[in-house]
C-alpha cells in the first residue's frame, strides 16, 4: 500500500475527489443549472422544430391540395375547350355545306337561265331564219298576178278578223 502513495495518479485522483467533496455543491449547483438550462433550450428548440415542420407539412398539404385543384381544373378547361373547337369545327362544316349548297342553287338557277337563253337564241335565230327563207321563197313564187289576189283577198277577210278580236276580247 506504501507503493501506491508514491504514485502520482494515486494523488491526482485523491485530489481530484477532495476537490470535488470540498467543493462539489457550489460547483455542482451551477454545473447542474447550466445543463438544466442547457436541456430547456434544446426543449424549446426541439418544440419550436415541431412546430415549424407541423407548420411545414400544413403549408405542404395546402399546397398540394392547391395544386391538385389547380391541375383539375386545368383538366376542366381542356375538356371544355376540347368541346368547344369540336362545335366551332362542326358549325364550320355545317355553315360550309350550307355555303356549297347556295352555291350549287345558284350555278342551276344560272345553268338554267343560260339554258333558257340559249334556247330563246335559238328559237329566234331559228325564226329569223325562217322568215328569210318564206321571204325567198315567197319572191321566187309570187309574181305580180299572184300578189294581187293574195292582198285583195286579205284586205277582204280584215273586217271578219277585227270582228273576231272585238268578240274574243
Amino acid at each position: 500500500m506504501l507503493e501506491l502513495l508514491h504514485e502520482p495518479h494515486f494523488w491526482s485522483a485523491l485530489a481530484f475527489v477532495l476537490f470535488f467533496v470540498f467543493f462539489g455543491k457550489k460547483v455542482w449547483k451551477p454545473l447542474v443549472a447550466a445543463l438544466d438550462n442547457r436541456a430547456v433550450k434544446i426543449r424549446e428548440e426541439l418544440d419550436e422544430a415541431t412546430r415549424l415542420r407541423r407548420e411545414a407539412e400544413e403549408i405542404y398539404t395546402a399546397a398540394q391540395k392547391e395544386r391538385e385543384a389547380a391541375a383539375a381544373e386545368a383538366e376542366k378547361m381542356l375538356k371544355l375547350s376540347q368541346q368547344e373547337a369540336q362545335r366551332i369545327a362542326e358549325q364550320a362544316q355545317k355553315d360550309s355545306d350550307d355555303m356549297i349548297r347556295r352555291h350549287e342553287e345558284i350555278a342551276k338557277v344560272r345553268l338554267i337561265s343560260s339554258e333558257h337563253e340559249a334556247i330563246a337564241s335559238v328559237r329566234r335565230e331559228a325564226a329569223d331564219i325562217a322568215v328569210k327563207a318564206a321571204q325567198e321563197v315567197i319572191a321566187s313564187v309570187l309574181t305580180g298576178e299572184k300578189d294581187k289576189v293574195l292582198i285583195n283577198r286579205a284586205i277582204d277577210e280584215l273586217p271578219k278578223a277585227f270582228t273576231k278580236n272585238r268578240n274574243a276580247a
